[in-house]
């Protein structure tokens, strides 16, 4: 699977490619659920390679971390996404219970 950084290059930067309606689905942790922002709305600050930035429609700007994007689409179709992490949580758990701790998972 193309890295979500690579992706994004290559929808702002190939102009074939880039023909097309793109949106974001991104993991909001207070929602506890993915977002999903039209990828005109975004912004790429050229300072910032791990993160970008969307307004709200109360106008607050929230920076996103590439880690939370989970979905990419192109003209309603999903091109990209990125497994759940709960099978790391879970493992996380059960090592808890079993004293195994520090990543030894």
């Amino acid at each position: 699977m193309i890295p979500i950084h690579e992706l994004i290059s290559k929808i702002r930067w190939d102009e074939e490619f880039g023909k097309g309606d793109f949106a974001i689905g991104y993991y909001d942790r207070m929602l506890d659920k993915i977002l999903i922002v039209p990828f005109h709305e975004i912004y790429f600050d050229p300072a910032d390679h791990f993160s970008f930035q969307i307004v709200t429609e109360d106008g607050e700007t929230h920076r996103i971390p590439l880690h939370r994007v989970r979905e990419v689409y192109k003209d309603g179709a999903l091109i990209w996404h990125r497994q759940a992490l709960s099978f790391m949580i879970d493992a996380r758990a059960d090592n808890l219970k079993t004293g195994i701790t520090n990543g030894e998972c």
